[in-house]
Formats: structure tokens, C-alpha cells, sequence
């Protein structure tokens, strides 16, 4: 017997503002935060959603999201003809005098895009999540439980369940959820896996009318932070009406053992830097070269990465490292480090276990250990970046608790015999 295809509606929530990620998102929003030296972090929640086929996308922005709303228009253009598109929105006060006041509030506020497209099902996902996934598999199992929403779990350890809202299943109904908790102390393990939890992922597929309705009933409370996991999912939960979707069960196509249960939330300095170390492996926890289901983004008019001797002809060399169009290494080192499109590293220089975002020059014996430089840093001849903490700390770069440092777009780098001579 035929069954009719569902009409599905993707929902990207992009207005998230980052603060742990200062000063990274310092201008800019976080989904619009660079990545592995090409892309930026919403380019694989939208390469998720088109190459599970679903082409009607609409992205909810609101804080510095010009360079995100640029982005989109440059990279993310599809056939007007054949009704697809991926549309940003910006917070427009549809429903009151007020900006979005949380997530399920930014989808509130947007009900008319809803309206207008008249879905059987409504996708919502983060835009800050690096990972692969098939919605179309996400969207098959909802449909066959019969839930009102079903939400995405991945597997963490024990020890990582005050970093996550947590699922908790019913015995009884191992596929229905019967508790969503926001950071507990503590959680039980699984009964497969007693070392493990599942955690949203802060992925959701949705019977439209179901989330209309929660959505109406979520605006009229008082009690509420209008946000899609504090408040929207426990509404179902409380009803028996939520279903867990366990991402161990997601398969797609080119993934292989080492990569295809990766899922990292990339919501800290630390957890950003981690990812990238992820990428540079010679067996990558996550792999960028999967073809059979690519990571999309813009298309630049860079020439090729080289590597080529310096003027006292010492060589090039980059090991262990990802190496992005632009990129030049004359006569420096780069090890374990991911460099962006239009990197210059010159002769002498050392960079070491960092990551260079674009248009980054590193000067004449420089040394850059550990480090996170945005867009645009240009570090002087003989500098260190990473060596010494403290004095890191003195020239006013964001160091973290591990001792990453981390420098924002176009950030000044003065010499320790500068700082001392202004002081």
C-alpha cells in the first residue's frame, strides 16, 4: 500500500549568543563561529538537513547575526524553482513588543512560517553541533512510534551528566521518555550500558499540530523560560507523549567505525579546541572527507595551500595538520594545528597544537603554542603566543582554566618588552 510522503519543515535555531565562547563570538553569533579552516559550525546542521533531502529550511537568528545572515546568502542558495530554500529570520516582534525570550519562544514568535508552509512534521535542530546525521531515519522512527515529539539522544558517560539535560526512559517502554532533566547531579546508566546516559542532542522532530499547540499553551505561562528543552519537551513528557530517538541506531552512508557516533557540542573554548584536535588525527575521530555525504559551505577563490623554503632556504614543513586553500608555510613549521584559508607562516616560525582562522600572519620566528587566533591576527616577528600564561594574561588574551589562549578578530599582539615598556 502507498503511503504519502511526509511534508517536513526544518527549523535551525541560530540566535544562540555563545558568551562561553568569548571572545570568539565577541562579533559575531556562535553559529556563525569558523571551523576546521573552512566552514563554519551551522554548515553541518544545514549539510545534515539537505542531505537527508529536506529543502525547506528556515534559520531563527537574532544576536550579531550579519556575518551568519552573509553566510547563508553566499553558500546556502537552492532552487527557488523547486519550491527550496534555506531563509534566515530575524527576530520580528509578531507576537508582542518583545525580542525572542528563548527558544521555543523564537519558534512561537515565527508560527507563521509554519502557517504558511503547512507541514505534516516540523524539524528543530541547534546550528552549533558538529556531527552527521540522517533526519530522514530521526523522522521515520518518530512517525512509527506514534509520540506527539520525539528527541535525539546521544551516548555520554556518567560522569558528564550535570553538563547535559538528560533522558531517562521508561522501563516499561524503553522508546518513551518518562523523565527530561536539565543538568542533574546524578542519573541512572542505562540498562545496556550502566556506564552510560542519553543526552539530548537538542534535535526534535515534532507532529505540527502537536507543537502548535504546546507552543500557544508555553506562551500563556507565567512559570516559564520559553526554552525548547526546559520547558517544551517535559510539556510532552508529562503527557506520555515524548519518544527518545537513540543515535547509535542513525547510519549514514560513508561513515565509518571511528567517526559515525560523533557528536560534540562545541559550546566551550576548550570543547572547540578538542574538536579540532579531533579532525587532525591520522584516523580522524571525525572525518571531513566522507563523500558520500558532504560537509557544505562557501566556495572561495583561494589558490592552493604550499609549503616552500623560506629566503635562507629552510623549508616548509606542516605535519599532522589540516591545511586550508591560501594557506602558505615559507620556511616555518606547523605541527598538529589547523590553519585557515589565506595563512601565512613565515621563516622560522614554530606553530604548535593551535588553530588559525583566516587571514592570520605569523612573523619571522614567532612561536605560537596552544593557541586559538581569530580572523585577521597578525603576530610580529619573534613573538610568543601560548609560552608563557601570565604573560599571555598581560596583554589582555583570554586564557582558560587548561591553559589555552585565545586571541579575538584582529586582536593586537605586543612583544612582553612592549607591555613592559607601557607599564
Amino acid at each position: 500500500m502507498f503511503m504519502p510522503q511526509k511534508k517536513v519543515l526544518a527549523v535551525v535555531l541560530a540566535g544562540g549568543e555563545g558568551k562561553r565562547l568569548m571572545p570568539l563570538t565577541a562579533d559575531r553569533a556562535k553559529p556563525a563561529v569558523p571551523f576546521a579552516g573552512s566552514y563554519r559550525l551551522i554548515d553541518f546542521a544545514l549539510s545534515n538537513l539537505v542531505n537527508s533531502h529536506y529543502l525547506k529550511i528556515v534559520v531563527l537568528t537574532q544576536y550579531k547575526s550579519h556575518s551568519l545572515d552573509r553566510h547563508i546568502s553566499e553558500t546556502w542558495r537552492l532552487s527557488s524553482q523547486l519550491g527550496n530554500y534555506v531563509a534566515t529570520v530575524p527576530a520580528q516582534q509578531r507576537r508582542g513588543k518583545s525580542w525572542f525570550l528563548g527558544s521555543a519562544n523564537a519558534i512561537y514568535q515565527s508560527l507563521n512560517l509554519i502557517q504558511d508552509e503547512r507541514p505534516d512534521i516540523v524539524v528543530v535542530i541547534g546550528a552549533d553541533h558538529v556531527y552527521r546525521m540522517d533526519f530522514r531515519q530521526m523522522v521515520d522512527a518518530h512517525v512509527a512510534s506514534g509520540a506527539s515529539v520525539s528527541v535525539a539522544a546521544v551516548r555520554q558517560p556518567l560522569y558528564l551528566a550535570n553538563q547535559f539535560g538528560v533522558i531517562e526512559t521508561d522501563t516499561t517502554a524503553p522508546g518513551r521518555i518518562s523523565a527530561f532533566v536539565e543538568k542533574p547531579a546524578s542519573t541512572p546508566g542505562l540498562p545496556d550500558d550502566p556506564q552510560s546516559f542519553l543526552a539530548s542532542m537538542g534535535n526534535y522532530v515534532f507532529n505540527t499540530d502537536a507543537l502548535v499547540r504546546a507552543l500557544d499553551v508555553d506562551a500563556e505561562r507565567l512559570d516559564t523560560n520559553h526554552d525548547m528543552g526546559g520547558d517544551i519537551i517535559p510539556y510532552f513528557v508529562e503527557r506520555g507523549e515524548a519518544a527518545v530517538y537513540d543515535f547509535t541506531a542513525n547510519d549514514v552512508p560513508g561513515a565509518n567505525e571511528a567517526d559515525r557516533q560523533y557528536w560534540r557540542d562545541v559550546g566551550t573554548l576548550d570543547s572547540y579546541y578538542d574538536a579540532h584536535m579531533d579532525l587532525i588525527r591520522p584516523l580522524p575521530a571525525f572525518n571531513l572527507y566522507n563523500l558520500e555525504w558532504p560537509i557544505y559551505t562557501r566556495q572561495n577563490v583561494y589558490a592552493p595551500a604550499k609549503l616552500v623554503r623560506g629566503v635562507s632556504g629552510r623549508e616548509g614543513a606542516a605535519h599532522d595538520s589540516i591545511l586550508a586553500a591560501g594557506v602558505v608555510v615559507s620556511g616555518g613549521v606547523v605541527r598538529h594545528s589547523v590553519a585557515a584559508n589565506n595563512v601565512y607562516v613565515s621563516e622560522g616560525a614554530h606553530v604548535d597544537g593551535s588553530v588559525l582562522m583566516d587571514n592570520v600572519r605569523i612573523g619571522e620566528g614567532a612561536v605560537v603554542r596552544r593557541a586559538i587566533l581569530d580572523k585577521n591576527v597578525q603576530v610580529p616577528a619573534g613573538a610568543t603566543i601560548g609560552v608563557d600564561a601570565e604573560q599571555d594574561k598581560a596583554r589582555g588574551f583570554t586564557v582558560t582554566d587548561s591553559g589555552l589562549t585565545v586571541l579575538r578578530k584582529g586582536q593586537p599582539v605586543l612583544t612582553p618588552d612592549t607591555v613592559a615598556g607601557a607599564q
